[in-house]
């Protein structure tokens, strides 16, 4: 999770040279508010960006460092008015709220794994569509050139490929009791290996509890679902193809 809030700028500790972080107070007091933030309030990256920089707690270096991350509503935003569409049109195509549309497309809500699916089929996309490109196209892609996503409260997703692919694999990081959401499916198969913490999957009503070595293969258009039970972030590879999800 600390590493996250770093990716997001929250924070920019320095290093000794036996590379372990260290955080200065101001660090501590940003990221106990970004967590208190995040677990209390229910606000997303986006949003706990946002209140942090009118709290004024965020400097001009970790501020700009902040716009890396993907945020999601925005782009919902533009598809629907590219359209031509109303809120009430789209919350009603996809089962959901007008005021948890508008909520999400200002950035004042996150959506889950499911409702993110149901909203790039709506608009003829896929999860794929909603990463900013990685730049450049070769085959190999670092750590620090990941482009990353918000999935829901706890979810975020790390992108590992760029191009034209015909697999979709990601990093999914986890934390304690987030997941899914409601269960959701889609034409094509995935493939996933647990590399640490747990995680409980339904599929079409079985329940399979997978721990840290498990692996599980199972056709995406069976309705699934799935969550964190564990104490600790579940780290998952997570692979569908064809780029689908």
């Amino acid at each position: 999770m600390v590493r996250s809030w770093e990716k997001l700028g929250l924070a920019s500790p320095a290093r000794s040279q036996s590379k372990y972080r260290l955080y200065t107070n101001d660090d501590l007091r940003v990221l106990r508010r970004a967590v208190y933030l995040r677990r209390v309030q229910g606000l997303n990256a986006p949003a706990i960006l946002n209140q942090l920089k009118q709290e004024g707690l965020l400097n001009h270096r970790a501020a700009g460092a902040a716009e890396e991350p993907s945020s999601i509503g925005p782009r919902f935003r533009k598809l629907r008015l590219q359209r031509g569409e109303s809120l009430a049109t789209v919350a009603n195509a996809v089962g959901v709220s007008i005021g948890f549309l508008s909520n999400l497309e200002r950035s004042q809500s996150g959506a889950s794994i499911g409702i993110m699916r149901k909203l790039a089929q709506y608009y003829g996309l896929n999860i794929l569509d909603l990463f900013n490109p990685i730049d450049g196209s070769g085959p190999l892609v670092r750590p620090r050139d990941r482009k990353s996503l918000e999935g829901g409260p706890g979810v975020h997703m790390e992108l590992l490929a760029s191009g034209k692919i015909t697999m979709e694999p990601h990093l999914f990081r986890v934390a304690p009791g987030a997941g899914s959401g409601e269960s959701y499916s889609h034409d094509g198969e995935e493939f996933l290996y647990l590399v640490r913490g747990r995680l409980d999957i339904v599929l079409a009503g079985e329940e399979f509890q997978l721990r840290a070595g498990d692996s599980f293969y199972f056709s995406s258009k069976t309705q699934h679902s799935w969550s964190n039970p564990g104490k600790s972030e579940t780290l998952i590879l997570w692979i569908n193809t064809p780029p689908t999800f």
